[in-house]
């Protein structure tokens, strides 16, 4: 089955859903480079109108990964919850825009999640102006738990970003202090790790945990360590809070990453049982990007956006505590400047907050990407609007480690000051008691200990 729409006076076709789903996306360096781009702006705008057209329940006919040669499909049309589907089965991609837009609101959205296909939504997306993304995301309502509540209305959380070149134990005690004064760590005290070895893993577990138990932090840890890694620092008796992974939209992408969903579903049942949540069970952390698949050629053809999205199909299946779009780490290979690293961003959080996830979003860009702090300022204020769970806390927003550019603590407090937000409430709670609540560096307690003895 082929799609067809004319634009001027040309009439252009399409051959199958994937080669329309790319056709249709917004221009992007990562599509150009796989050669599925649109060849102008008469064609883009065409597969849009035709895109529009398309019935969703035509997304249920024509993977756009073959079905057979990958879980990730399978994933995503064996557990397709056809109940949750049915309220809008009849409508075209089009018309679920202008359903999303006018008549949805919050319990609709979380009703509707499970009967959405990745492919579905990033259909929707790619005809949406980014106030749709924006408005359209802001009804959506993703709570998970731990230790804390993640995802309330009303709540902006930061994952506090401590990495050191070195994994020194003083380095990471030290940004993990000033992001606790700057009100950062709710959503995760999170590590990347400069050598992926268990000891290693093992050691900085520790360090973070007694952090934590030290000063009865209402937040969880995490070393985002390879999968494999840190199941063999839970045989070993670590702490582990939460299971990483980076996760990709095909079974070849997640195979490049070293994993598969039995991978992932081991990983999954072993923190489970670990039992370390005090308010819920919600156990793995997932990283995603555009332009993964691409970059390790495992696309199947497909625009680099819709890949994206079906990662998020890998994501739900797991029922994660945070889901994080590190939307222009890849680099301009794939997002070339802050126009296209801001519509990814948008693009990625709305998609995942259809379908269900605790989307954060990596506001970033690597040091030779055409893009500045003022681009990530403004896509950090977008997401904040769109209700975005969390975002990065670096010290500065300049990982010396990672050698990339985030958001710093401070951009957190931005943020959360101009829209309104507040951290997680027990979060919130523990800074109040601190006497750390609304506080600035210079009129910090002279009492706080030291966090590494």
């Amino acid at each position: 089955m082929g799609f067809a729409h004319s634009v001027g006076g040309t009439r252009y076709v399409f051959g199958d859903l994937r080669t329309l789903l790319a056709r249709a996306t917004p221009f992007r360096s990562g599509d150009a480079l796989a050669g599925v781009a649109a060849a102008s702006a008469a064609e883009r705008v065409a597969a849009q109108r035709a895109l529009a057209e398309v019935p969703l329940a035509h997304f249920l006919a024509e993977a756009v990964v073959p079905y057979e040669a990958d879980e990730v499909t399978r994933l995503i049309l064996d557990g397709h919850d056809s109940a949750a589907f049915a309220p809008v089965s009849h409508l075209t991609v089009g018309g679920l825009r202008d359903w999303l837009l006018a008549e949805a609101d919050a319990a609709a959205l979380a009703t509707l999640a499970p009967g959405l296909t990745p492919e579905m939504v990033a259909a929707v997306s790619k005809i949406c102006r980014l106030q749709d993304l924006v408005s359209i995301a802001a009804k959506c309502r993703v709570t998970t738990r731990f230790r804390n509540t993640i995802g309330l209305p009303g709540t902006l959380s930061i994952r506090l970003q401590p990495n050191d070149p070195v994994d020194d134990p003083r380095g990471v005690a030290a940004q993990i202090l000033d992001g606790l004064l700057l009100g950062a760590g709710d959503a995760v005290i999170g590590v990347n790790p400069a050598t992926d070895n268990v000891d290693n893993l093992c050691r900085l577990l520790a360090m973070l945990d007694g952090i934590r138990a030290r000063f009865d932090i209402p937040t969880q840890t995490c070393v985002l360590a390879h999968v494999t890694t840190t199941l063999l620092a839970i045989r070993r008796g670590a702490p582990v809070d939460l299971v990483f992974q980076s996760i990709g939209g095909t079974q070849k992408t997640n195979e490049s990453f070293g994993v598969s969903l039995s991978v992932l579903r081991e990983s999954y049942d072993a923190a489970l049982a670990l039992k370390r949540g005090t308010l819920g069970d919600n156990v793995m952390y997932f990283e995603t990007g555009q332009g993964s698949a691409l970059s390790a050629d495992t696309h199947h053809g497909c625009d680099q956006q819709t890949i994206e999205a079906r990662a998020y199909a890998v994501a739900r299946a797991f029922r994660p505590l945070l889901v994080n779009s590190v939307v222009g780490f890849i680099g301009p290979e794939y997002l070339y400047d802050g126009k296209q690293i801001t519509r990814a961003g948008l693009e990625d959080h709305f998609c995942g907050k259809l379908l269900g996830l605790p989307m954060g979003v990596d506001v970033c860009y690597t040091n030779h990407a055409e893009a500045d702090q003022d681009d990530m300022d403004a896509l950090l204020t977008l997401l904040g609007v769109a209700g975005v769970t969390y975002v990065m806390g670096v010290p500065g927003a300049d990982d010396v480690m990672l050698a990339y550019q985030s958001t710093s603590f401070h951009d957190g407090l931005y943020a959360r000051a101009a829209l309104g937000k507040t951290p997680a409430p027990e979060f919130a709670a523990w800074l109040d008691r601190m006497g750390l609540a609304g506080r600035t560096p210079e009129r910090l307690p002279a009492s706080m200990p030291p966090v590494l003895a």
